[in-house]
């Protein structure tokens, strides 16, 4: 069993969120179970998956009145930085890094789905905000000031 299996837990709500969470996940789990010939590659793939997955939620942050340095964005950026150390470790032959971020972020990305992603599902849903087309049907409802 994987570190993090998807479960409905982790649902939140918000079909294009989910379906990414689902595939993050799905793509952690295949980089824990790959062997050392393959981990590289999957861990590359990951890399690029959660890259656009977090300038995703970014740009829905900035759209409807979210800081450039909030917090939520922030840790976007620090695992990003972790996931690509562990990518330049593996070009060198050490994977030991990447076995060991796959279980810290089994351990964190419940966490961050449930809080920073949920409080942002509510935030998108008060505004009515479109997550394909990023039209926002309440814009009374934006924030008078940029949320940090």
């Amino acid at each position: 069993m994987p570190a993090l299996p998807w479960t409905d837990g982790l649902k939140l709500g918000l079909p294009p969120m989910d379906d990414t969470h689902e595939e993050f996940v799905a793509l952690l789990a295949r980089a824990e179970a790959a062997d050392d010939a393959t981990l590289p590659a999957l861990w590359d793939e990951l890399v690029e998956h959660t890259t656009e997955h977090f300038a995703r939620e970014d740009e829905w942050m900035l759209a409807t009145g979210f800081a450039l340095g909030n917090c939520h964005a922030t840790q976007h950026k620090a695992v990003l930085q972790v996931l690509r150390h562990g990518a330049a470790a593996a070009a060198r032959g050490d994977l030991a890094p990447i076995r060991k971020v796959i279980r810290e972020v089994a351990v964190w990305f419940p966490h961050h789905a449930q809080t920073m992603d949920a409080a942002l599902v509510l935030h998108l849903r008060g505004l009515g905000f479109d997550p394909h087309t990023g039209e926002v049907s309440r814009p009374d409802a934006l924030p008078a000031e940029a949320i940090a």
